[in-house]
């Protein structure tokens, strides 16, 4: 059976923090559509990389992963069939949204599946845009079937249901015979995102002009350029071990790059507004640390989605009140992940209370052990792991080996490394 039992016990050392999904997917989509030799190094094979290299091998790409050195070794692109071709996007939201627009850049006849809950998300906005552009599509029993090629002209898409929709026009629409503009429907969510996308984009050769998240012009009949490119760590994986420290476990986060534009990276921010320490040691390490003056803040969700759930549990142990707003978009992740971090913080003790799109949590100095659920999440279960640092009694986790594969498969391996003591 696929369970974690974590007797609590205090974190201490250095881990290396992944490398980050959000650069990863991208510069593997970019080093592909360049169709020259090159590589990207400090790749780790998660369930959702490997799901973005599945699709990649599909579409012609050709791809080799060494994994003494972590690096992706890419050569000229082949042929594809030209029958209509299967996207396997396992439960990636990234590799699905992100390659419906390249694919119909490339081929007319194409259909994406996916596993888990990944094809009842949203695709509304890709879906008026198939109905401007002639495209035709179906989605029948968790498969999505296109026919038509993507064509340049202006794009119009909701701001606030995801970015990721952006990044794929964004991927694709340079490389069409024509220029092409994307106009924004309402204000831009999420747009460290969109940073993640340009500053690739640009890396490669890919020139897009930003108009204040508003508005994206496109010139047609771009190439990419190959490149050999590094990937930096994962904020979004390193808060974490950031709230541990700031729990009072001892850890140091290496592999980060201090200057980097991810927009999770503000959970050094969140820390210290709730009154935590944050120190870099150089400028790849950072630590956090515990202080008795932790107190309850509120948090804007909108443009950090993914640190809900480890915030949440970072707030749980914060003096008086705090609330995490403009959350209602964590409602179409992997789970519902406000229901599902209320339901698992609330076992252990916690007060936290939800609403459509809030989180208001009033914090405690301890927590109790309980038998926990993953929701085949892997931020509810690394969430909870960290929660269990400072719970009386052992926490259980079902379903959490499986979970965390979509996105850090060594998570467990490392907090035991740390000295957890994980059965």
């Amino acid at each position: 059976m696929d369970m974690v039992t974590i007797t609590p016990t205090p974190l201490c050392g250095t881990v290396n923090i992944p490398p980050s999904k959000s650069f990863a997917h991208r510069a593997i989509i970019s080093a592909f559509l360049s169709n020259s030799p090159c590589t990207v190094s400090n790749i780790e094979l998660s369930k959702d990389i490997e799901a973005t290299l599945s699709c990649v091998k599909a579409l012609g790409g050709n791809w080799a992963f060494d994994k003494k050195t972590k690096k992706l070794s890419f050569k000229k692109t082949s042929s594809f069939s030209s029958k209509k071709l299967v996207l396997d996007c396992g439960e990636s939201g990234s590799t699905l949204r992100f390659f419906v627009p390249i694919a119909l850049a490339l081929t007319d006849n194409i259909s994406f599946k996916g596993h888990g809950k990944l094809m009842e998300r949203p695709l509304d906005p890709y879906f008026k845009i198939f109905d401007t552009n002639g495209i035709k599509y179906s989605l029948n029993k968790g498969v999505l079937s296109l026919s038509g090629k993507l064509t340049p002209g202006e794009f119009s898409v909701p701001g606030d249901v995801s970015s990721q929709f952006v990044t794929g026009l964004l991927f694709a629409l340079p490389i069409l015979g024509g220029d092409s503009v994307i106009k924004i429907e309402g204000n831009l969510s999420s747009k460290g995102y969109i940073d993640i996308t340009l500053d690739v984009l640009k890396t490669f050769g890919i020139d897009i002009e930003n108009f204040d998240y508003s508005t994206f012009i496109i010139k047609g009949n771009q190439k990419y350029s190959a490149t050999n490119y590094t990937v930096e760590g994962d904020f979004s994986q390193a808060a974490f071990f950031l709230v541990a420290g700031a729990l009072g476990c001892d850890i140091a986060c290496r592999g980060l790059n201090q200057g980097s534009i991810q927009g999770d990276k503000k959970i050094i921010d969140i820390l210290e507004n709730a009154g935590a320490t944050t120190k870099w040691i150089d400028d790849n390490t950072v630590r956090a640390f515990a202080s008795a003056q932790m107190h309850g803040i509120v948090v804007d969700a909108d443009e950090i989605p993914d640190l809900v759930p480890i915030v949440s549990v970072l707030l749980s142990f914060c003096k008086g009140k705090s609330r995490i707003e403009n959350a209602g978009r964590l409602r179409i992740k992997e789970s519902d992940r406000l229901a599902a971090i209320t339901s698992e913080l609330k076992k252990t003790g916690a007060d936290i209370t939800e609403g459509y799109d809030f989180l208001e949590i009033t914090g405690k100095q301890i927590l109790k052990g309980a038998d926990l659920s993953s929701w085949n999440d892997h931020r509810i279960t690394m969430a909870a792991a960290i929660a269990s640092c400072r719970c009386e009694g052992s926490v259980t986790i079902s379903g959490a080996k499986k979970a965390v594969t979509k996105s850090y498969p060594m998570f467990f391996d490392d907090y035991i490394k740390l000295g957890g003591n994980v059965k």
